[in-house]
Formats: C-alpha cells, structure tokens, sequence
C-alpha cells in the first residue's frame, strides 16, 4: 500500500461513517448501506485508481437516489 490508496481510504471511511450515522439516526435505508459500503470496500481494494472510482460512484449514488 501506498500513501495514495491509504489516505482516499481515510477520506471514503470518514465519509462513509458521517452517512452510516446519519440513515442509522433517520432510519433511512440508503445512506446507511453506502455508509458501511464506504467505510469497509478500501480494505479489499488495492488499486488506487478502482478506489477512488468506487467510492465517487457510491457517493454519487447517495445524491442521487432520495427516499
């Protein structure tokens, strides 16, 4: 591991456990999963490039889908 892929994985982690908080304190199904998605996909990840790809495209899907 790199310096790179460890601080995206700090930064999605982070992001991840703000939403995993947020769906758990409004009961919201959404932003809980992609929270715990963001917070454990960067230890099965080595690439920082996929890294960051999957994580953009999870934060995306929390903008996009509203329920």
């Amino acid at each position: 591991m790199d310096t790179a892929t460890l601080l995206w994985g700090l930064l999605f982690s982070s992001i991840g456990l703000g939403f995993f908080l947020y769906g758990r304190k409004q009961r919201a199904i959404v932003p809980l999963v992609c929270g715990l998605t963001l917070m454990i996909y960067p230890y099965f990840v080595a690439s920082t490039l996929v890294l960051v790809i999957v994580g953009v495209m999870l934060v995306a899907i929390l903008h996009s889908v509203r329920l």
